[in-house]
């Protein structure tokens, strides 16, 4: 036991070691505004290099991935279902598809489910 918390203590150590090290040898001296901008032939740029991105993809995104996850918790319930009583599984089942159904509707109100607008 004693070991496992001296070898936690080395790593943690080391690790901070490594960080600060890595964040003193990162850090830029000059800031020069004509390197941090797009190179566009030395000329002044047209307009703004970046592009604006839309919230809306990320929103979908986010909302797939938490699906996703919820989908990969249901599949396991048909393994569990011979182990464990029946009434049980069933209560667990129903809440559990239930949360999943006022997230569905919640989200259909607020629109995030529209690619239209």
């Amino acid at each position: 036991m004693n070991s496992m918390i001296l070898t936690g203590m080395i790593l943690l150590i080391i690790t901070t070691i490594i960080m600060m090290v890595a964040s003193i040898i990162s850090k830029k001296s000059i800031i020069d505004r004509e390197k941090m901008s797009p190179f566009e032939c030395g000329f002044d740029p047209f307009s703004t290099a970046r592009i604006p991105f839309s919230l809306r993809f990320f929103l979908i995104a986010v909302i797939f991935l938490i699906f996703d996850v919820e989908i990969a918790l249901l599949l396991p319930m048909m393994m569990v279902m011979y182990a464990s009583q029946i009434k049980v599984w069933i209560m667990v089942s129903m809440i559990f598809i239930m949360i999943l159904l006022i997230g569905l509707y919640y989200e259909w109100k607020q629109g995030a489910l529209e690619w239209t607008n």
